[in-house]
């Protein structure tokens, strides 16, 4: 077999018509608003959507666009070499957009051994279907260059910093949890088989998303959950903890864009421009709630149900993106500011209170305990 090395053309890559996906975890959040994304702008799209459907995995994220004939759901595991492979050689599939990942960094301290399976080796699976359809048989009728595998991949590989500065493509990483190290390593995967076989791999690395559809046990859903109901809003250490925030909606149209322009074996940072403390969040969305809903029944604002807690072990202080390539080389800005895309969420949660009930059963309610209930 001829190996391409690594040494190939890095020129931008002519804008491709990818029309067979395989989207991984595409009942999670990111995943579901990603689906959708596409088949409203890419009607002609064929989309089959791997899911597992762990805790954070919906099948009603998706209700809408069940019936569409470009869309098949399969309820499966990434871990499951000869169903992914299965996939592929039926499929005929041309694009990978893998989101499937455990994700949560409390779950990771907690039971680290879970992520090892789904980030690394169900990414190396997915790698190796991929190797075989594209390039030793080619399997799937088109020609390698049309081809894309497309890692979702995050900005805590890059692991803590301190009062300035951002992260680039080019910041070392340095993982600080069991998930980041999971994550990297899968991205360490995805890259060695664009150099060593020549695969046509991109990776995103992005900062934390939010919008419709993401599981209460992440920051914002949490708090617009808890504010709901008039129970304590945990806070983590002094509440200065910052992060870049992205709305979901943008994120999708990123991904998009390095689909259809990204240079094959780059990875692109994506972030919204928008650096908080924690703190501010939680006080934007009692804020928000109190002038939506009004306040609570004994006159107070929701602030005064803020609790701070015992910091998580390994949390790093401050994440920053710069997101300055992808905007140079491919043209993509982040299009939503964070006080629209804040209320536009929090409106969202509140025309949507059945779904919130359907994801915080008892399992739910185990969890958050576990996390917070000795904190």
């Amino acid at each position: 077999m001829n190996y391409e090395p690594s040494a190939m053309s890095y020129e931008l890559t002519k804008e491709v018509n990818l029309k067979h996906l395989l989207i991984t975890g595409g009942c999670g959040f990111i995943g579901s608003n990603f689906v959708r994304h596409t088949l409203e702008n890419f009607p002609d799209y064929r989309i089959v959507n791997l899911d597992k459907l762990t805790y954070a995995g919906n099948p009603g994220n998706l209700t809408d666009i069940e019936k569409n004939p470009n869309y098949r759901f399969v309820k499966g595991d990434i871990v499951d070499a000869a169903l992914v492979g299965k996939i592929f050689a039926e499929e005929q599939i041309e694009t990978v957009v893998h989101f499937a990942a455990e994700s949560h960094v409390d779950r990771s301290i907690t039971g680290p051994a879970e992520f090892v399976q789904t980030n690394i080796v169900g990414t190396f699976n997915l790698l190796e279907a991929a190797r075989e359809a594209w390039l030793n048989n080619g399997k799937t009728g088109a020609p390698k260059d049309a081809c894309r595998f497309l890692h979702v991949s995050t900005d805590e590989v890059y692991g803590s910093l301190g009062e300035t500065g951002a992260f680039q493509e080019t910041t070392p990483y340095d993982p600080r949890s069991p998930y980041s190290a999971s994550k990297a390593s899968s991205d360490h995967l995805v890259s060695a088989y664009f150099h060593t076989y020549g695969l046509p791999t991109l990776i995103t690395n992005c900062s934390n998303n939010y919008g419709p559809y993401q599981f209460p046990e992440k920051l914002i859903p949490l708090v617009i959950n808890n504010a709901l109901q008039g129970k304590s809003l945990p806070v983590y250490g002094d509440g200065k903890n910052v992060r870049d925030w992205l709305y979901v909606v943008d994120h999708c149209e990123a991904i998009l864009t390095v689909l259809q322009k990204g240079r094959i074996g780059e990875t692109y940072n994506i972030g919204g421009n928008s650096e908080k403390q924690n703190i501010e969040i939680v006080n934007l969305i009692c804020d928000i709630l109190d002038e939506k809903v009004g306040l609570l029944p004994d006159g107070k604002s929701r602030r005064s149900l803020i609790t701070y807690v015992k910091d998580r072990a390994g949390h790093d202080r401050r994440y920053a993106i710069d997101a300055t390539k992808i905007r140079n080389e491919l043209g993509w800005t982040p299009s939503v500011n964070f006080a629209d895309g804040m209320r536009k969420t929090v409106e969202w949660y509140l025309d949507h209170k059945p779904w919130i009930a359907s994801v915080t059963d008892g399992s739910y309610r185990d969890y958050y305990e576990k996390m917070y209930g000795g904190r």
